[in-house]
């Protein structure tokens, strides 16, 4: 018989059921990976669970049943529901605190605060109802970091039976907000603990204290959060957490992310066949009204428009290199300034500059199939998707030194990758960009050792089960 390993995986989002950002794509794609994963020694039962949020789409959903919390004087009614994702089972918490809120993330501190620490506590209470105990908690970011503090805390209060707990950061800096009376009317005590005054109150920081194991989503990012730089005023309990602290990448759901049979595109193409992917340049440039010029480098941001993405470094580097020939397509939408900066810039560039300003993923699709180059100078970058997207669309990334950016480029390899947070640093990256897509041999072989990559989720998925066997052993 296969030793199982039951694992409760806990987030605020997930592909195919409801996507706000990355953490969609990490939550509806690793929980599987992983059970995929098992064999005749090891058996992973991974359990996904969801709030129910009311935009969340989800088919053959069937009631669970209902039980309570018990918050301050009063109870507060959990409504659980089941459906099951390629075999694996997914719950959805509902109740009052989630419908109160119905944006997945709301502006809303305080809502936020009570809808996921609701979701917390209900997520451990369900699994007692369903009689199916847990042998790791895995939680996302702050919005579950509380599971992680419960399950600490009641097996301290109850003598209850151990669980390993693995928190993974997928940005440090959103901590969550002040939860201290939450988490006491819930008739949790607020421990003495080794963090900073001011963060022992929040989600994220207590969650992180409570943790057996933290993982940051990429190598260098996991090193990044030791430094006083951006550790987010954490960098000093983290280092003396040691060896609890690792990174390990986020994968890319290479099925859904193939140009062989990426439906979006106008021409299909693969490693072998990358020379019929000029076409979708061509018809790039045609639908976005740019003059259809095949030896003109076409270079591509698909963004956030976010001062942490680096779009003004964008800008200013485009403004610097008026002289060289070059076309640019930016696609995003977010800081309505950055936004009015893009279109200023179309404004002096109009024959080779094409800004969309809004969420699009088939347009997003084109862009990374049909454009050479594809610009992530990012301030700081926990993992980044989009590096990894354009790799295997045969665009090659000029990304910043940051985080999984600095773990997924190779400099003159895979792309090209520069350190200073300057706009002149990335003319300079750009530049030399240029000079390897004048060499068409040079160029695609570029191209092809990004597309050879091995971009997946099962690599990920098992570092994460070597690191579940090792907590669980501890």
């Amino acid at each position: 018989m296969p030793k199982t390993i039951n694992v409760l995986f806990l987030a605020a989002e997930a592909e195919p059921f409801i996507k706000v950002g990355g953490l969609g794509d990490v939550a509806g794609s690793l929980p599987r990976a992983l059970r995929a994963l098992s064999n005749e020694d090891i058996k992973l039962d991974v359990r996904l669970v969801l709030p129910y949020h009311p935009a969340v789409k989800a088919d053959n959903l069937k009631p669970l049943g209902m039980f309570s919390l018990v918050r301050g004087a009063a109870e507060i009614q959990v409504e659980a529901f089941e459906t099951v994702l390629h075999g694996m089972p997914v719950y959805f918490i509902g109740g009052e605190p989630i419908r109160a809120n119905g944006s997945v993330y709301s502006l809303d501190a305080n809502l936020d605060a009570e809808k996921y620490a609701f979701f917390s506590f209900a997520a451990l209470e369900l699994t007692r109802q369903i009689n199916w105990a847990p042998d790791v908690i895995h939680g996302n970011d702050w919005h579950t970091a509380l599971s992680m503090y419960a399950s600490l805390t009641k097996r301290w209060e109850e003598g209850s039976r151990h669980v390993a707990s693995v928190l993974t950061l997928h940005n440090l800096p959103f901590m969550g907000p002040n939860v201290s009376e939450i988490v006491e009317s819930y008739g949790l005590k607020l421990a003495q603990t080794d963090l900073p005054d001011w963060a022992r109150v929040m989600p994220l920081p207590l969650g992180l204290w409570a943790s057996d194991a933290i993982v940051a989503v990429s190598p260098t990012y996991g090193k990044e959060i030791l430094t006083q730089e951006y550790g987010c005023g954490l960098d000093e309990f983290l280092r003396s957490r040691g060896e609890s602290v690792s990174g390990i990448l986020n994968g890319l759901d290479t099925a859904s992310f193939n140009p062989a049979d990426d439906t979006a595109l106008g021409v299909n193409f693969d490693i072998n066949t990358l020379e019929k992917r000029a076409a979708n340049k061509g018809l790039l440039q045609e639908r976005l009204g740019l003059p259809r010029e095949p030896e003109t480098p076409l270079l591509a941001m698909v963004s956030r428009m976010d001062v942490q993405k680096g779009v003004d470094l964008v800008f200013a580097a485009l403004k610097n290199m008026k002289k060289s020939n070059w076309q640019a397509i930016i696609l995003g939408t977010g800081d309505p300034k950055l936004e009015e900066a893009a279109m200023k810039l179309q404004e002096l560039f109009p024959e080779r500059v094409k800004v969309e300003t809004r969420y699009d993923a088939g347009l997003a699709r084109q862009i990374y199939a049909g454009s050479d180059m594809f610009l992530m100078p990012s301030r700081y970058e926990p993992c980044g998707l989009s590096q990894m997207i354009s790799m295997r669309y045969g665009c090659v990334p000029i990304v910043r030194a940051a985080g999984g950016l600095n773990d997924t480029v190779i400099h003159n390899k895979t792309g090209f990758v520069f350190e200073k947070i300057h706009h002149m640093s990335l003319v300079a990256a750009i530049n030399s960009a240029f000079k390897v897509y004048a060499e068409r041999e040079q160029w695609q072989a570029i191209q092809r050792a990004g597309m050879a990559q091995d971009l997946s989720w099962e690599s990920s998925a098992k570092k994460y089960l070597e690191l579940y066997q090792s907590i669980i052993k501890s």
